[in-house]
């Protein structure tokens, strides 16, 4: 896969003037819900970038969305991705871990697009100020496959000059890179000429042939392929295991995430963690924002 990195960032894109203006009219739209609180819903603001923020290229911020502040709390400690459960409900892309859990307002425009694309702009292209890499958007797609990629589809290219890009098996890299999880159709998918997002494998597809284009991210249950909770020592077959699938995901270009981890604070998590760190695992999946942070600090 041949990867091309965009470092400037002017609010401008190769897409159709309409779709500028709907950039445009999103970011009015934003600000007018910030300044008449209630207008729009939950809306969740950009926030200024912290200049003491180190990027951790290995944070992932599980559910996201369940914490006080999303998007805002995970930039706050250095996580370069975070992971966002989308429902189509009445035409809007609403967050929420269950459909129960979703209300009007509450998108993954206003909650991420939106203060994802002003933070690139406050920060000559980049979320994090000065940062190369970019930063992974995991949308978790809850509701039904087709109709609702179309609609994640069209909020991504509504923000063409933020997201990175695949034709083929180039991507250009910008700010922010999404990858679809959950209910997803790679047929259609991969139908498209160009897409916006990439695609969440499975352990199953790691011998698949897959371009590392098509699917960046291979993601699986931890508790379902390993038995260990980092309670003594790793296993041997299982250490062997975990180390063989990174191994064969890197030779593919595709990078690697674990959930259904340990995630209580103790021995054991930091344990399971620092296996993790040693095999190159490219994501370690949380939702101690905090704790991470610190472990990535102390030891990656």
């Amino acid at each position: 896969m041949t990867v091309t990195t965009r470092t400037g960032f002017t609010g401008r894109s190769s897409a159709p003037r309409g779709l500028a203006g709907m950039r445009t009219l999103s970011r009015i739209l934003l600000l007018l819900g910030l300044l008449v609180p209630g207008l729009l819903g939950p809306v969740a603001s950009a926030s200024p970038a912290r200049s003491d923020v180190t990027p951790l290229a290995r944070a992932h911020a599980h559910n996201d969305y369940e914490h006080t502040r999303p998007l805002r709390d995970a930039l706050d400690h250095g996580f370069t991705s975070v992971e966002a459960d989308v429902w189509l409900v009445d035409g809007e892309l609403r967050v929420g871990h269950d459909l129960a859990d979703t209300r009007p307002g509450r998108t993954l425009e206003s909650l991420y697009l939106a203060p994802l694309e002003q933070r690139a702009h406050d920060n000559a292209g980049r979320v994090y100020p000065g940062y190369r890499g970019t930063v992974q958007l995991l949308i978790d797609v809850k509701s039904e496959a087709d109709a609702t990629y179309a609609a994640v589809d069209k909020a991504l290219r509504d923000h063409a000059g933020l997201m990175t890009s695949f034709q083929g098996d180039q991507a250009q890299q910008h700010a922010v890179t999404a990858v679809i999880s959950g209910n997803r159709d790679r047929a259609l998918m991969k139908a498209q000429r160009v897409r916006f997002a990439g695609y969440d494998g499975r352990l199953a597809d790691l011998q698949s042939g897959e371009s590392a284009s098509g699917m960046p991210l291979v993601s699986d249950n931890w508790a379902q392929n390993f038995t260990w909770n980092g309670v003594g020592p790793m296993p041997a077959e299982e250490h062997a295991k975990l180390h063989r699938i990174v191994e064969t995901a890197h030779a593919h270009g595709y990078r690697v995430r674990f959930w259904a981890t340990p995630d209580v604070a103790g021995p054991a998590r930091d344990a399971l963690w620092s296996e993790l760190l040693h095999a190159d695992v490219d994501q370690i999946n949380t939702d101690d924002l905090a704790g991470l942070q610190a472990f990535l600090a102390a030891n990656d």
